[in-house]
């Protein structure tokens, strides 16, 4: 599915966490400059990376989003990437540049993790987020996704548990008033499902579809929508991703195999409809584009 005919000069801002030879891990910010000719568009330039964050013992899971004139960057910080209590960190920018601190949720024995932003159809800005929580020993015991809200981004609701046990919601796509979002139910390699949920307030959710036959341990996933509606899902999987696509009412699949591995999957799509996906393979680079779907 690759749309690109002759790309803009366009900006993107990107968070990431990066490791050093420290016990810290610390979030940078990542400006890239998109090329202004179709003969330039194989893959955007790197400007800079810059360090926004060091504070606290692993800093990871970002996630970047402007929201009334400010950029709002939220990530979890906690001891270790697992078998730790995770915080939700918000950090807020005027410019890009000079960031601050915005807000810290937290859960008595609760491990939050992998926060996502959206911007909400009545203006206001969602935080979407797992909680996991552990035995005594340190082992897995289950996750249920949870979300919070804030109408001046000072001030945030209470953490609200959505769906049911073991359910794992991880980004929410607002188009049309409705929002979007892919769960994955079950641990361990096999078997895992993932399905499909739509929300109006982001609290109340209603199951659209199941996702079956999708091998590999399909698990984290991003939904996207082109102008004729069409919905597109980037789905990560312990092989290689696939890509997703269906028409309203969004019952039936097509799915697609990328050649890519992705972790935390994530695109955007540009002004000109080119849909650009991140990959963690240094073989592939920062962005892919996407496959053609026919």
């Amino acid at each position: 599915m690759l749309y690109c005919s002759n790309p803009p000069v366009e900006q993107l801002l990107t968070i990431e966490s990066r490791m050093r030879n420290t016990p810290v891990a610390f979030c940078c910010l990542t400006l890239l400059l998109f090329p202004a000719t179709a003969s330039q568009a194989t893959m955007p330039e790197l400007v800079s990376v810059t360090k926004i964050w060091e504070r606290g013992e692993h800093n990871a899971f970002t996630d970047l989003i402007r929201f009334r004139g400010r950029w709002w960057c939220t990530f979890r910080e906690a001891k270790g990437h697992a078998r730790s209590l995770g915080k939700i960190r918000v950090l807020v920018s005027d410019n890009g540049e000079m960031w601050k601190p915005a807000a810290l949720l937290e859960q008595d024995e609760i491990d939050l993790r992998d926060p996502k932003l959206s911007r909400t159809p009545d203006d206001r800005l969602m935080l979407m987020m797992g909680g996991a929580t552990y035995e005594a020993d340190g082992t897995y015991r289950s996750r249920r996704p949870r979300v919070s809200f804030s109408g001046d981004v000072r001030n945030w609701s209470q953490t609200k548990r959505l769906l049911s046990e073991d359910h794992w919601l991880w980004r929410v796509t607002w188009h049309k008033g409705i929002g979007y979002s892919v769960s994955k139910l079950g641990d361990g390699r096999e078997p895992r499902r993932v399905m499909l949920y739509k929300t109006r307030n982001g609290i109340d959710w209603q199951w659209v579809t199941e996702f079956k036959g999708i091998p590999a341990w399909p698990n984290e996933a991003t939904v996207r929508f082109l102008d004729n509606d069409e919905m597109i899902v980037l789905l990560r999987r312990n092989k290689t991703a696939w890509i997703g696509t269906s028409l309203p009412p969004y019952g039936d699949w097509s799915w697609k195999e990328t050649g890519h591995r992705t972790g935390g999957p994530n695109f955007i799509r540009l002004p000109d409809g080119c849909l650009l996906y991140t990959s963690p393979s240094p073989r592939d680079g920062l962005l892919s584009r996407m496959p053609s779907s026919g």
